[in-house]
């Protein structure tokens, strides 16, 4: 079993040595499928594609309030 996970680290060096410089997610597009996704679960049948179409953009625009 360490054999192999030496060869995966040998095979994925130059990735794991480039993500310690450059200090990169992909954290914030993950975030963005997210919201997409569970916009159209909470749509259900009711999908009209030009509404949706207008409401991907305007994700990065919501407000959010802490309340309590």
């Amino acid at each position: 079993m360490l054999p192999q996970m030496a060869q995966t680290l040998a095979a994925h060096r130059s990735g794991l040595l480039a993500s310690s410089d450059v200090r990169i997610t992909s954290g914030p597009m993950e975030g963005t499928n997210h919201t997409i996704k569970t916009m159209k679960r909470q749509a259900y049948g009711f999908r009209d594609k030009e509404f949706f179409k207008l409401k991907v953009p305007a994700i990065h625009e919501m407000k959010y309030e802490l309340v309590g």
